[in-house]
């Protein structure tokens, strides 16, 4: 078609999945099917796009399109019914998907797709932000694995369906760690900020426990026909309460810190963790508690208030810390 290049034109600027998603919608207002060329014009794209499109909604996003005689169509069941939102609301999910912006280190077709909706009908100054928001978004890496990872677990968590992954775990104490298989079924998928990362939390059957797996280590997902009884109501939540982050499967530990007066003000006014007290001493420090599953992530959040802070409990984590700062002091010398 003239005057549109096959990359998608007066689209160019938008990430490919926002593009997919619009020749999905045009499938889904046209329930009699529609030729390659009618989506093409709607879009200002290419026919030839148009149609490698059609075939990437089939093959790579396993949506349940069809064609027939050069008409293509798409089922009911590839959506969800749509939210009714006001402009409140819709600027509500517009900031929660902003802290996954700024927080994500790797393109998210997913998120791009829900900006997209988002933006239509929002007044001219939120849709603006939510534009610069796709264009910081598409330059970010791409990473095929891992999106299809990500569908596959949702797919199952959203379906109750047990699934086999094969998980290469962190190194521990510097040495590298066999990659294993485990049968899990998917609890939650929940992101932290303080990796950048997704996890999928769930029952590890071969472990008889809880575990938690950063999605950035599976090397392979399948989707078991085997379905799974959902925990009671609240108990995953009432876990991740005691996690400093995302580690919920850890033995529950008290952790007591002692801030400088110099930071107390700022340690007091901010709510750390759901669990956390603290009581002004007389020299104007703080001591700060709170009960946690295990030290691996606070004692990150720890280490970043360098000499401010003081590990008062439990013992290893002060062994730790101290051990920590000795290292880097001998890096320095």
């Amino acid at each position: 078609m003239a005057g549109f290049d096959d990359e998608g034109g007066s689209s160019a600027k938008r990430d490919r999945g926002a593009r997919l998603l619009r020749v999905a919608n045009v499938l889904k207002a046209h329930p009699e099917g529609i030729r390659a060329e009618d989506i093409a014009q709607r879009l200002g794209i290419s026919r030839r796009t148009a149609y490698r499109d059609l075939v990437a909604l089939q093959g790579e996003l396993k949506m349940p399109t069809w064609s027939d005689e050069g008409r293509w169509g798409i089922l009911d069941t590839a959506f969800l019914p749509p939210l009714k939102l006001t402009t409140s609301e819709a600027m509500a999910v517009v900031l929660a998907a902003r802290l996954m912006v700024r927080y994500a280190d790797k393109y998210d077709p997913d998120l791009a797709s829900a900006f997209e909706k988002l933006a239509e009908g929002l007044p001219a100054p939120l849709s603006e932000h939510v534009d610069r928001s796709l264009d910081v978004l598409q330059r970010a890496r791409r990473d095929p694995a891992f999106v299809d990872h990500v569908h596959s677990l949702v797919r199952a968590w959203s379906e109750r369906r047990i699934v086999e992954i094969e998980y290469a775990a962190a190194r521990y104490k510097g040495r590298a760690r066999e990659a294993r298989r485990a049968t899990v079924r998917p609890f939650l998928i929940e992101p932290s900020t303080q990796t950048h990362a997704l996890y999928l939390i769930g029952w590890d059957e071969g472990r008889a426990g809880l575990r938690t797996f950063k999605i950035e280590r599976i090397r392979s997902v399948t989707v078991t026909p085997r379905r799974f009884e959902p925990p009671e109501p609240g108990t995953v939540e009432t876990m991740l309460r005691q996690a400093w982050d995302i580690i919920a499967d850890q033995p529950a530990v008290e952790v007591v810190l002692r801030f400088v007066p110099g930071v107390a003000d700022r340690v007091a006014e901010t709510i750390w963790h759901p669990t956390q007290r603290h009581e002004r001493a007389a020299d104007g420090s703080l001591v700060w508690r709170a009960t946690v599953s295990g030290t691996i992530e606070v004692r990150l959040w720890v280490l970043s208030w360098g000499d401010e802070v003081e590990v008062l409990e439990p013992a290893g984590l002060r062994d730790d810390v101290r051990e920590t700062h000795r290292r880097a002091l001998a890096r320095l010398s």
